[in-house]
């Protein structure tokens, strides 16, 4: 993680400037705009403005708030975050609608755990605003049986059978020219082949004995089953799919030049796969919801970003992706931070079936 830059702690904060300094962040978070001394004095605070004023230099000085060029009002920096979000914020926790609505997206009739990913990160961009994003499990255990179904001329539905007794359905564009001999026949060829195997163990080596196959395998076959472990294997990058859906939520209160500029910097990091895999990795260490803002990953120090995620893991405590919101600094953590817990919660349990 890269560090802030230094600022005080909350111990180096009297009662007063703790108060002063809550109240603006609470302010900000909820405006988005930079906050004065006037309106901090309208919350029932029995200090004059100007007595507010001079605090609010000492909370500038010590690098917590920061004075933008065009208002005389102050706003959080990301280690000002930072020190409300560990000491200071209120997380409260989500009604029961809340609650159902999760679980009835998510457990829909007939839905598979990937049409779950792939419905946490939209039900999650449209609760907080922001962008919700997945990265697909790990799925470190051998293949038992693998089967397509044609769905029709173009398409084909391949369903995996893992040892650990989970079952994953994909869905595949095939190439032209199958019949449903071609297709028993990829389907007995990965099955024999994939039997024991993670599908990264056994890219390599399919690979190679496709070479020798060429006999048994038509040319349809033979593509169907290229193109099925080029997206199933991968290694590292290739074997987890990154889920990104709501981009369009951040733009919603982007309306100065600099909003948008941070927001075309956000794009473009959305587009950083591997780096953002390997930050929804980390996550997948801790034991709850992790919190980065701004420059604390190399990723967002340019847009200034913030991203709240959660690991989900099976009932047996065992870790296999992650789950989260990215959005600008100013997200609303205390509701966001729940609403990430609870559906990374739901999740682990649509995992154990």
């Amino acid at each position: 993680m890269f560090a802030l830059e230094r600022a005080a702690s909350l111990g180096a904060l009297d009662e007063r400037a703790r108060d002063i300094f809550r109240r603006i962040v609470e302010t900000y978070l909820e405006t988005g705009e930079p906050v004065g001394s006037r309106t901090v004095s309208k919350g029932g605070l029995q200090l004059s403005p100007a007595s507010i004023r001079n605090t609010m230099q000492d909370l500038t000085a010590l690098g917590l708030l920061a004075a933008p060029h065009t208002s005389a009002g102050r706003l959080p920096t990301h280690a000002g975050l930072r020190l409300f979000v560990d000491g200071l914020m209120e997380i409260g926790d989500i009604g029961e609608d809340e609650r159902k609505l999760i679980e009835g997206r998510l457990a829909g009739r007939g839905r598979s755990f990937q049409e779950a990913l792939d419905e946490a990160s939209i039900l999650l961009s449209g609760l907080v605003g922001g962008a919700g994003m997945v990265v697909t499990p790990v799925r470190d255990a051998g293949v038992k049986h693998v089967e397509f179904v044609p769905l029709d001329p173009s398409r084909a539905l391949v369903i995996m059978v893992f040892e650990d007794g989970s079952i994953e359905n994909r869905l595949m564009v095939t190439p032209p020219g199958l019949t449903p001999s071609t297709l028993q026949e990829a389907s007995n060829f990965l099955s024999t082949r994939l039997h024991g195997r993670t599908l990264a163990e056994a890219e390599a080596a399919i690979s190679a004995e496709l070479k020798a196959a060429r006999q048994e395998l038509d040319d349809a076959a033979t593509r169907l089953v290229q193109d099925g472990m080029a997206a199933w294997g991968g290694g590292p990058s290739g074997e987890r799919a990154l889920i990104v859906r709501g981009r369009a939520n951040l733009l919603a209160d982007a309306t100065a030049r600099e909003d948008l500029d941070k927001v075309r910097l956000l794009f473009d990091d959305l587009e950083q796969k591997e780096q953002l895999i390997g930050l929804l990795d980390d996550v997948r260490q801790a034991e709850g919801v992790r919190i980065f803002i701004g420059a604390e990953t190399k990723l967002f120090s340019l847009s200034g970003s913030a991203v709240i995620a959660a690991p989900y893991m099976t009932g047996k405590q065992k870790v296999v992706g992650a789950i989260g919101v990215i959005g600008p600094a100013r997200l609303n953590y205390a509701r966001v931070i729940p609403l990430v817990d609870y559906t990374a919660r739901v999740l682990g349990r649509l995992l154990d079936g």
